[in-house]
């Protein structure tokens, strides 16, 4: 049985203007290899590894280009242009791949590269979706808690943090908290293992190792007291969700800050409220 969407071995039957006509052993169907793929060695009976898709008409066509996605995989492309009822995308064939806006996480912009999966739709078209990609990202990945890795983001999780494939294969997660603004889907962050999960998921983490982010921290941090005055409006025992939208941090870095400006003395904890110093 022919598969849309995967690698078929066909046979050559003849040659045409138009191209090569192939088979599956056991089929009755044709079709054609266009003739930009024939080349001057192929002979009738010849196998060929070929890759069906469906063209503009919806017919099985075959290429012996290597495709980046095949039915059930997943792959890295950008998309090309976004239109009233999705966006379509660059999979190195002359139809390109649809994404509708029903399988989109986020909505992309032209010129992004962005993780997708390929599925068939209700009517057996090929199609692309940003959803269901968790499950296919490997866990079985190289690395190890330290490690220095390029994640891309692939999805947004409200409770759970950002979803993001590791080598855009491996599964990885980094926490909702070092989320930033500029973040899109498709944005490659430069990371550092913090965790490998005993599934082998791993966790990630954009900021700098302890000591290098606490610095960064505590400055940030005494702008942030000198806006208010001199004296922050709140302490560590502020919920989390007070802190992060105050400071941008979690809540216990802002207490790792808060216990390094008050060794340096550059900050008084007196009367239940964090004042700068005059030193």
């Amino acid at each position: 049985m022919l598969e849309i969407g995967k690698t078929n071995i066909l046979t050559i039957l003849r040659f045409t203007g138009n191209g090569a006509y192939l088979s599956k052993k056991g089929e009755k169907e044709e079709i054609l290899l266009p003739k930009k793929y024939v080349t001057e060695d192929m002979r009738a009976g010849d196998e060929l590894s070929c890759f069906l898709y469906l063209d503009s008409e919806d017919r099985p066509v075959a290429t012996t280009e290597t495709v980046p996605i095949t039915l059930g995989g997943f792959a890295v492309l950008k998309v090309t242009s976004l239109t009233k009822i999705g966006a379509f995308l660059d999979w190195g064939l002359p139809k390109e791949l649809f994404l509708p806006y029903a399988e989109m996480t986020e909505h992309p912009r032209e010129g992004d590269e962005i993780l997708v999966r390929l599925y068939k739709d209700k009517s057996g078209r090929l199609c692309a979706s940003m959803k269901g990609l968790y499950h296919l990202l490997s866990a079985n990945s190289p690395y190890r808690a330290g490690d220095d890795v390029r994640a891309r983001i692939y999805e947004f999780g409200h409770d759970f943090g950002v979803f993001a494939a590791v080598d855009d294969r491996y599964s990885a997660m980094l926490p909702k908290f070092e989320r930033r603004n500029e973040m899109r889907i498709g944005t490659v962050l430069n990371a550092r293992v913090t965790n490998v999960k005993e599934d082998g998921k791993l966790d990630i983490s954009i900021r700098e190792v302890a000591f290098k982010q606490m610095e960064e921290d505590e400055e940030s941090l005494l702008m942030l007291i000198d806006e208010y005055g001199g004296v922050l409006p709140f302490t560590e025992k502020a919920t989390p969700d007070v802190i992060m939208r105050e400071t941008g941090l979690s809540k216990s870095a802002f207490k790792r800050a808060i216990g390094g400006l008050y060794k340096k003395r550059k900050i008084d904890l007196s009367d239940g409220k964090i004042r700068k110093t005059n030193d």
